[in-house]
């Protein structure tokens, strides 16, 4: 049965499903780096494409900005057969060691979001990304050469109240950067014994408010795209065993 907002049937979407936010974002890898992708749905402009990557077929699906949308987004994926998520986006660097275009690989999110607050009910927890998909990609970014950082990101909602003091508070806690749907995502995995990850290219320092350069950080993108697509394609093999 056809979802309330990924208007999808069952068989529509992969096993494998890459998350930008970006509606954008989610056409250019679907022809770029898809064969054979079509179009799945595009209700609320929540755009969603399924093709192959080296054979293994791969959806990419938009989450839209924020952690409202990503878990209701993930939810549904669950329901219409998703297995392994993983966010491709950018985030905002905690530390100037994170530089643009850089990758950052989570291995857990800062829940500073109200949505996981709600869906726990104020109880504490550390949403995590799955150990195997986080392995995989630290394996497809070092045969790639990509500059990558591996450790905590910080998912919050307020994307203009965040100041350099606020993010080197942060990065003297271990947090590399800044982003807004990892925390959610990681959440709804877990209820529903699916695997996620988050991997993100830094689009800025938090102390500067302009953006890299748009061609530096459509580098970062492409690597960090093409790190998730190979990260996904040893996951494959491993899962096919």
């Amino acid at each position: 049965m056809s979802q309330i907002h990924v208007r999808a049937q069952p068989g529509d979407v992969a096993p494998y499903v890459l998350l930008p936010g970006d509606p954008n974002r989610a056409r250019h890898i679907a022809s770029t780096y898809l064969d054979g992708a079509r179009e799945y749905t595009s209700h609320r402009q929540l755009l969603g494409f399924t093709g192959t990557y080296q054979g293994v077929p791969v959806s990419v699906q938009t989450t839209g900005m924020g952690c409202p949308s990503a878990a209701i987004v993930a939810e549904e994926l669950a329901r219409l057969g998703a297995r392994t998520l993983i966010r491709v986006g950018t985030l905002g660097g905690a530390t100037p060691s994170v530089a643009p275009g850089d990758l950052v690989i989570a291995t857990a999110a800062v829940p500073n979001d109200g949505t996981t607050r709600q869906m726990l009910g104020g109880a504490p927890y550390a949403p995590a990304a799955s150990f195997e998909v986080v392995e995989a990609s630290v394996k497809a970014a070092r045969e790639h050469g990509a500059p990558h950082h591996v450790g905590l990101v910080m998912t919050e909602d307020a994307f203009y109240a965040s100041t350099p003091e606020h993010a080197r508070l942060w990065a003297g806690r271990g947090v590399l950067g800044f982003e807004m749907e990892a925390s959610a995502i990681f959440l709804v995995a877990a209820q529903r014994g699916l695997r996620a990850a988050c991997l993100t290219a830094c689009s800025n320092d938090i102390g500067d408010p302009q953006l890299v350069p748009d061609e530096v950080l459509a580098a970062g993108v492409d690597r960090m795209v093409h790190v998730a697509l190979d990260a996904i394609v040893t996951l494959a093999a491993n899962d096919a065993r």
